[in-house]
This record gives C-alpha cells, sequence and structure tokens, in this order.
C-alpha cells in the first residue's frame, strides 16, 4: 500500500515466498464504490490457490489499474482508494463490536510481543462460536501468540462469557458471524494469508468430482455462416494458465519414467466393509480406501526416503517430514492440497484430512499453507473409473502415485482360478533421481502394506 497525490494505491500483498505474481481474476468493486476497510476489492488467482484481496483502507475506488485477467507483480499497484479527508476524525470513532474486539485484543496484549494480539482467522471464528474475549486469553503460540488449542483449552474451563477482570471494563459483546468473518479478513490480511474464493455451485464431496450442475464454459462459435461448421473458442482462465505453465515445466525439465504394479485388495474391501457403517456414525465422515492406500504409502516413504526427495542440480534433498500432496479436481482446475506429516497420523486421522482438505478444495475455501510443502502425490483416478494412467509429475517432487479403480478379476491362485479384488498402481517418477530397481522395491512394499491389511488392523 502506498500513497500518492490522488489517494492510496493498494498492492499486491506477499501471499508467499514462492509467489511472485498474481492474477487479478475479478473485481468485485468498481470506481466510484465507497469501499469500507476490509471489504474485498477483488480475486487474486495464483499457481496455487483464488484469494480475496481485502482493503486495507477505507475509501471511494477511483481508479483500476490491473483489469480483470491481468499479471502483477508482488508490490506492483492494482487500484487507487481515495480516502476521506476526515479519516483521522473518523479514526477516533468507535468501532463496530467486531473491530472492537480485534483492536481491543490487540491493545492489551503483553508489553513487547509483536504477535501477541494478531489472530489467524479461525482463531477468531472459534471465539466467536463460544462467546469468548480474546483479552483473557493467554497465548501459547510464538511470541506469545493465542492458538486455536488455547482457545479451546479456555472454553472447556468454562472462560466462555468470563467475568471482567477486576479493574477493567466490561468487554464490548461478543461480535455477531458477520463482524467476526470481517475480523478474519482483517487478520488474515495482516498475516498475508487469505482465505480462499467462496463457492459459485454446490458440489459433491465424493464420487467422480463432478458437481451437480457443472458450469458452463464462456464459448464463441466461429464460422456459422459457413454451413452450420464452426469450432468452438473457449478462453483460458488465469488457473487454467497457470496449470498449464507447471505441466510443461514438469514435462521439459523432468524426465519421466513410470511402471506398475497390481495389487490384491480382497482383504482391504472386507476391512473397509466392516468399518465403514461405525466410521461414520462416529466421525461424520465416509471411510475410504484412499486412507488406507496413504498409510500404506507413507510406511513405504519410511523404508525407502529417497523417494521423498526433490532435485536441486548438485545434489538431491531428501525431506524429513512426509507431506502427501492429494490430487482434487474439479470441473475447471486441479489443485494439490498438503497432508501435513502424514507420517504421524493413523489411519483415522488420515481420512479426516482428506475429507477436509477434499470438501474446502471443491468448494474453494483452501487457504494458501495448505496448498505449500508437499512432498509426494498420491492421485485418486480410480475414482474416475480408471484402470492405469500415466500421472504427470507434480514438480518439483520425484514422484507421484495414481490409485487406479478397484475392479473383480479372475486370478490364478496356487493354480486355481479365483475372483478377486484388484487394483492397479501406477508410478511416475524423476528418472535423475530415481531408477527402476529403487521405485520397484518400494511399489512392492506399498504392495505388501495394502496385502497386509485384515480383519485386526485397527483405524486408531
Amino acid at each position: 500500500m502506498q500513497e500518492n497525490r490522488k489517494g492510496t494505491e493498494v498492492t499486491v500483498p506477499h501471499l508467499a515466498e514462492s509467489l511472485v505474481s498474481a492474477t487479478v481474476g475479478k473485481w468485485l468493486k468498481k470506481p466510484g464504490d465507497y469501499i469500507e476497510q476490509y471489504d474485498v476489492l477483488c480475486e487474486l488467482i495464483t499457481e496455487k490457490v483464488t484469494v480475496e484481496m481485502p482493503s486495507p483502507v477505507e475509501g471511494t475506488l477511483v481508479r483500476l489499474l490491473v483489469d480483470n485477467g491481468a499479471t502483477a507483480a508482488v508490490g506492483a499497484p492494482i487500484c487507487i482508494i481515495e480516502e476521506p479527508a476526515a479519516a483521522g476524525a473518523a479514526g477516533s470513532a468507535a468501532p463496530s463490536q467486531g473491530q472492537a474486539a480485534v483492536s481491543a485484543a490487540s491493545a492489551s496484549g503483553p508489553t513487547g510481543s509483536g504477535m501477541s494480539g494478531r489472530y489467524s482467522p479461525a482463531v477468531l471464528k472459534l471465539a466467536g462460536e463460544h462467546r469468548i474475549d480474546l483479552t483473557q486469553v493467554q497465548g501459547t503460540g510464538l511470541g506469545g501468540r493465542i492458538t486455536r488449542k488455547d482457545v479451546e483449552a479456555f472454553a472447556a474451563a468454562g472462560g466462555a462469557q468470563g467475568a471482567p477482570r477486576q479493574n477493567e471494563r466490561t468487554p464490548a459483546p461478543p461480535a455477531t458471524e458477520a463482524e467476526v468473518n470481517r475480523a478474519a479478513a482483517a487478520a488474515a490480511a495482516m498475516d498475508g494469508v487469505f482465505m480462499a474464493t467462496p463457492p459459485k455451485v454446490s458440489v459433491r464431496s465424493s464420487g467422480l468430482h463432478l458437481s451437480e450442475n457443472p458450469p458452463l464454459p464462456n464459448i464463441e462459435v466461429e464460422g456459422q455462416k459457413l454451413k452450420g461448421r464452426g469450432e468452438y473458442l473457449i478462453d483460458v482462465t488465469p488457473i487454467r494458465s497457470a496449470i498449464a505453465s507447471k505441466m510443461r515445466q514438469s514435462k521439459t525439465e523432468i524426465p519421466h519414467a513410470w511402471m506398475m504394479i497390481e495389487v490384491d485388495v480382497t482383504n482391504l474391501v472386507l476391512l473397509r466393509n466392516k468399518l465403514k457403517d461405525e466410521f461414520m456414525k462416529q466421525e461424520g465422515i465416509n471411510l475410504t480406501y484412499l486412507a488406507f492406500l496413504m498409510k500404506a504409502v507413507v510406511n513405504a516413504i519410511k523404508d525407502y526416503p529417497i523417494i521423498n526427495s526433490v532435485w536441486a542440480t548438485d545434489k538431491i534433498i531428501v525431506k524429513r517430514d512426509i507431506n502427501i500432496s492429494l490430487a482434487v479436481g474439479t470441473e475447471d482446475f486441479l489443485v494439490t492440497p498438503v497432508i501435513k506429516k502424514a507420517d504421524q497420523m493413523n489411519i483415522a486421522g488420515l481420512a479426516r484430512e482428506i475429507d477436509g482438505l477434499t470438501r474446502r478444495a471443491r468448494t474453494g475455501k483452501l487457504s494458501l499453507d495448505e496448498m505449500q510443502g508437499g512432498t509426494f502425490t498420491v492421485n485418486n483416478t480410480g475414482s474416475f473409473g480408471s484402470i492405469m494412467s500415466y500421472p504427470v509429475i507434480n514438480y518439483p517432487q520425484a514422484a507421484i502415485l495414481s490409485f487406479e479403480s478397484i475392479v473383480k478379476r479372475p486370478v490364478v491362485i496356487q493354480d486355481m482360478i479365483a475372483v478377486r479384488s484388484m487394483v492397479n498402481l501406477c508410478l511416475s517418477l524423476d528418472h535423475r533421481i530415481l531408477d527402476g530397481i529403487i521405485c520397484g522395491r518400494f511399489l512392492q512394499r506399498v504392495k505388501e502394506n495394502l496385502e497386509g491389511y485384515n480383519q485386526d488392523t485397527k483405524v486408531y
């Protein structure tokens, strides 16, 4: 944000370390509109996720410097807002309840702590749900910052709507949901973390990854006058352009190779059928095969850590944490949210993470943090009925695994034919880092882990 003679220039924020630019997907305000502080100005599209850009100031939007679909570098101005002449006087007026909660909490933080008065959107939302005054919560995070666990512990201890401290004024009433959301946007803006665009259509959270009413692309028909023959022209969206750029980079820089292995998951199918109803009652989510696969994969990566690496020109960097990227597709784009430290989770924990990330991905609510740090990618192409695929590596990772459709097939067991539930696992690998021997052993270990599930396997 920069001052100039005609108003305040609003600039592209520094969203993440690896991002150097963002594309204006859609302006939600137009010149002449009066903007409240933290009102959403536009949608910013990055290589990772679509986010909302809140206004850092209050005033009148006088000029747009970047059009819809145009890209601007981090720090570059995208619009100009003229602040009211009486901004100083207005600033001394009483704030709204939601803003009062934020400012009061900021003012009451421990002296010298730069983080104690800054709250994440999740903390603000949780405080609103439990009607908690954040000024009474002791933070245990970095620099005294309040975390979700601090709020939950405070609520569990009966701290909701707690009595005011001695010699202190009674705090303002708890903020409404709308005010909490605005305060969350404010905190997100200060932290450089923005919530993604809200959903435009209702979408399923399972099945073939298709919405109930798939949106139609903007199509121009060329050559209609030529006896009805023509070509369809579909505009390339910024997200599609970013995907194309990453795929081109992956295929250009990474020498791909691939291999496939066949796995008998009959026992896994029986195990899931035994547990899924009780799991649904207890957790409220579906227990999918993907959670079992994920556990088999992370355990195999522990045995072959070179799979969890990236190419760095003169060295190979083996990642210590196992962060699994999960490919999630919609009609418009593909995203890969990340399950952090997946090797430290049990099957139930992985199922919860998969369900949460998948739902947020398909409704446009992923944060930038959930899109970064992946070290290995799993792609559930079996949900489309695919039985064999050649996945493109999620740059700059070393490998990606596709979990194909489980189908019943006749197989030979001890010279006898039996009908078994079979699945193919397809692995694409970076041949600069990985060779057939190590990848063959890795796939064999995944196979052993999957076929090792039985009726006694625990998900907790």
